[in-house]
């Protein structure tokens, strides 16, 4: 039985480059796409509908993590077997999704990670700012230490998931902020899923989002947070309640 794939798009302002970032999904791969709209003032919920995307309008700002909850609550509630994230910022390349589908479809991966980091020069070449750069390099050595994993990169926008992940991790429990993306990894790894990922080209631009500077220090602060969470948990020294399964019978 063919699996139903969903790609959900959390945005803000993304009119500019919404068009361009579906268009290079390859035909035929995506049963749907579902963009989640926070508070755009620049028409991106009305150029969705007119492009043929499922679009939901939230009420009030909801901030990146946020914007991601509805996005999977939506993803579950249509039936989704495979949930991918995509940016519609147009700086990852979406016409990888076929590659980054097989690795689940083919169960060799419960979770797939886009990453950005091929080689050092490829990464600055591509617009990656050298600070970013480093500080990315610093945070997922750390977090491949603490999670015992092999990633080459954790802080990718671009994620691929089976939905029994996203059924299972209690993801409504994660901030509303940039760090949710940390909180999820971390939550991948303490309840056992196999996780994996493969290069994915991406783009920097005026158009494409980016974390401002002191935002992003919070954000790598508060993921070094995570991490000595998770360890705590682990030790069983201080329990979390993100690194608690919701029900018993949805383990992996």
């Amino acid at each position: 039985m063919d699996s139903k794939v969903i790609v959900v798009m959390p945005a803000r302002n993304a009119r500019t480059t919404l068009e361009k970032t579906v268009a290079d999904i390859p035909s035929g791969v995506v049963d749907e796409i579902i963009l989640v709209d926070d508070r755009s003032t620049d028409g991106t919920a009305d150029l969705a509908r007119k492009i043929g995307l499922t679009t939901i309008e939230l009420e009030k700002r909801s901030g990146y993590g946020g914007n991601q909850k509805r996005c999977y609550d939506e993803a579950l509630r249509s039936g989704a077997d495979i949930v991918v994230m995509v940016h519609p910022d147009y700086q990852y390349d979406s016409r990888l999704l076929p590659h980054v589908i097989g690795f689940i479809r083919d169960d060799v991966c419960d979770v797939i990670f886009g990453s950005r980091i091929r080689t050092r020069r490829e990464a600055l070449e591509s617009g990656m700012p050298r600070h970013k750069y480093i500080a990315n390099r610093a945070l997922t050595l750390i977090e491949n230490l603490v999670f015992g994993i092999n990633l080459t990169e954790c802080h990718t926008g671009y994620r691929a998931f089976r939905s029994d992940v996203l059924r299972a991790i209690p993801y409504k429990r994660n901030s509303d902020n940039f760090v949710f993306d940390s909180e999820v990894l971390a939550q991948v790894v303490a309840f056992d899923f196999r996780i994996g990922d493969v290069p994915v080209p991406c783009r920097y631009f005026d158009e494409a989002s980016e974390i401002r500077f002191w935002p992003s220090v919070r954000y790598g602060l508060e993921t070094l947070g995570v991490a000595g969470a998770f360890l705590l948990h682990r030790w069983d020294l201080k329990k979390d309640r993100r690194f608690i399964y919701l029900s018993s019978s949805l383990r992996p």
